[in-house]
């Protein structure tokens, strides 16, 4: 199947390239590739879920090119690229690093052909087995799904399972005839964790999450932290996707213990140790979920500002560290800054001198359009409901000017808020004493972005809709309403 690859993707990832496995004997992979003549064509490889380039070179009038370079290949799954920036198909790049592939575009993937490259041989054998294999197991769940009989359904799900079963025997074949190479690697990692018979409990029962801690207990068992060829390829990371997201407990804490895990077993590969530092990074910066952000600020004390993430560029360090110091000021459970700012009167407003069992600090722009569209539906659920619950709107202005800011205020009857903008002499104050401004205090980068705060001014919850601000209100009360 000829995958696209994007010119934006094909360009992005070129820093990928690594350069530190020196071997004196380097790489040469000569390929044919039928029918493009005078035409550049590309070897690239997988990054986890990205793609990168490793080299090029321009084919002559006889379709004929070598990649070629003075030190080795890191192993891993790479890829013939199309003049047209087209995936043709793929190979596999380990030890054996002086071989010859030849192929016809117009009949992939059967005219793929390797020399001196037996583990490549075996590969394609195993695609062409897997190719056929699946194709017949799809016909026959197509005919299961017509099926008029029982026993026509009996008869075709032995069939599913006898092809199942030669599947299998051919993975294992592999993996015992060739267990160190890099196609078993693969079929291993590929493998899921088979769960035995379900134990009974002392009273009888069945033990309802045997299931769970025994699929989470050998998720990895056949996964080697110091094999960094699987970072390379497009298995690991969604392998950890899955893993974080449906396995793991959400709270930072369970998660923290996890990443601890992985990132000490990894210590003895720097690539893999790499790899999984900067997904740990990129995944907590900025959390799927409300209160993962404290996972980052553990991999930033833990590991990056002790010294332990050096391969981090100066540009992404500093991205890194601006993050870092602007998430600390507001995890959830921890105090909020406070913030004295100036309201439409002239009056000086301390977000701490609020009397309300909820205060809801509300930050906007009234020249943002999504502003426009979103207060007006806060303020209705706030008329409707949450002043009686006792909550208070701080609502502060970032930008847009302040004839349009008193003039939305005016338009949408937003007087029983306490509305707040920070003047430019208070702003020059905090600069003079070398203080952070609101907007790193509370990350904000954008508008509008909502914060729940409690009576104690705790932070109970960050960067809601307001529908989700209302759900969490509810909870709050529920809780404390609850006998």
């Amino acid at each position: 199947m000829i995958n696209p690859l994007s010119k934006k993707t094909f360009s992005a990832f070129l820093f990928l390239l690594f350069a530190q496995f020196s071997h004196a004997q380097g790489y040469a992979i000569h390929l044919t590739l039928k029918p493009f003549k005078d035409a550049k064509v590309y070897l690239g490889y997988h990054y986890g879920k990205m793609k990168a380039v490793a080299d090029s070179v321009i084919l002559d009038a006889n379709s004929e090119g070598v990649f070629k370079g003075k030190d080795k290949l890191p192993g891993g799954i790479y890829f013939i690229v199309s003049p047209r920036k087209e995936i043709l198909f793929e190979l596999l790049i380990d030890q054996e690093q002086q071989f010859s592939v030849s192929a016809d575009t117009l009949r992939l993937p059967a005219s793929i052909a390797f020399t001196n490259s037996p583990e490549n041989t075996t590969f394609q054998n195993y695609t062409t087995f897997m190719g056929s294999h699946g194709k017949a197991i799809s016909d026959l769940q197509s005919q299961y799904a017509k099926a008029k009989t029982k026993n026509d359904s009996t008869a075709i799900r032995e069939k599913i399972v006898a092809i199942n079963d030669q599947v299998k025997a051919e993975r294992e074949n592999i993996e015992k005839t060739s267990p160190n190479s890099l196609l078993a690697v693969l079929l291993l990692a590929l493998k899921e964790p088979v769960i035995p018979p379900i134990p009974k409990l002392a009273n009888g029962r069945p033990d309802s999450t045997f299931a769970y801690r025994y699929y989470k207990a050998h998720y990895w068992d056949y996964i080697s932290w110091t094999d960094d060829r699987l970072i390379r390829t497009p298995i690991l990371e969604p392998k950890l996707d899955h893993y974080y997201k449906d396995l793991v407990s959400p709270q930072p804490d369970s998660i923290n213990q996890d990443v601890d895990h992985m990132l000490l077993f990894s210590r003895a590969n720097k690539d893999m140790y790499k790899f999984l530092m900067v997904y740990f990074t990129q995944k907590y910066i900025n959390p799927e979920y409300m209160g993962q952000d404290a996972v980052f600020i553990h991999l930033f004390e833990k590991y990056i500002n002790a010294g332990q993430a050096d391969f981090f560029t100066e540009k992404y360090r500093k991205f890194v560290d601006d993050r870092a110091y602007s998430i600390m000021a507001n995890l959830i459970g921890q105090p909020a800054a406070n913030l004295e700012m100036t309201d439409s009167s002239g009056a000086v407003r301390s977000l701490y001198e609020v009397p309300t069992n909820f205060v809801l600090v509300c930050f906007w722009d009234p020249t943002c359009s999504h502003c426009k569209e979103t207060l007006p539906k806060l303020d209705s659920i706030y008329q409707a409901k949450w002043k009686y619950e006792g909550l208070q709107v701080y609502s502060v202005m970032v930008d847009g000017g302040q004839e349009n800011w008193r003039n939305f205020i005016r338009d949408h009857n937003l007087g029983d808020w306490i509305n707040v903008y920070q003047t430019k002499a208070q702003h020059d104050v905090e600069v003079a004493a070398g203080r952070p401004d609101y907007r790193q205090l509370y990350d904000v980068y954008q508008t509008p972005v909502l914060y729940l705060l409690d009576k104690e001014k705790r932070i109970v919850a960050k960067k809601l809709t307001y529908q989700q601000v209302d759900e969490v209100i509810n909870l709050k009360l529920k809780k404390v309403n609850t006998p």
